[in-house]
């Protein structure tokens, strides 16, 4: 997850401006795109922490092979479910720890059972290595969005 740790430095780099918000491209300022991906990254790796490899049960999904081919998503074509929704203040500090939280599941999560997995709303089951490959495609997702906050 070297990558996603990049990713992860990139969120880090934009923590000063997270009271920062434009609402030509989000309704949601900096500090939230920031907290709602760590929280994906944190809750999804801790689902795969807990999960049962044996119960792995791949099946063909269009959507998902589309994503991850186009390598994009869609702004806003899909709500956030509330358990990724930040709730309560957006901080610098706990912002900081999540990362840190972040970088520790990333790591764990390199070595565990390859067939380890996480249910998503959309994408079904999605092994490490499916979800590595979500993680990143949602993280760029929202850096994308920081930026073109702080563009206009």
């Amino acid at each position: 997850m070297k990558t996603l740790n990049i990713l992860l430095d990139k969120l880090d780099d934009y923590i000063p401006s997270l009271n920062v918000s434009n609402l030509e491209v989000s309704s949601a300022n900096i500090g939230w795109q920031i907290d709602h991906c760590l929280i994906v990254v944190n809750r999804v790796s801790n689902q795969l922490k807990v999960s049962n490899h044996n119960d792995y049960n791949w099946k063909f999904n269009f959507v998902r092979t589309l994503i991850f081919t186009l390598k994009t998503i869609k702004r806003g074509k899909v709500n956030a479910p509330a358990v990724a929704l930040p709730d309560g203040e957006i901080t610098i500090e706990s912002l900081k720890q999540k990362i840190q939280i972040a970088k520790k599941n990333c790591e764990e999560i390199a070595l565990i059972h390859k067939n380890c997995f996480f249910v998503h709303p959309y994408f079904g089951d999605l092994n490490v290595k499916q979800t590595q490959k979500f993680l990143l495609l949602h993280t760029n997702h929202h850096l994308k969005i920081i930026k073109d906050i702080l563009k206009k």
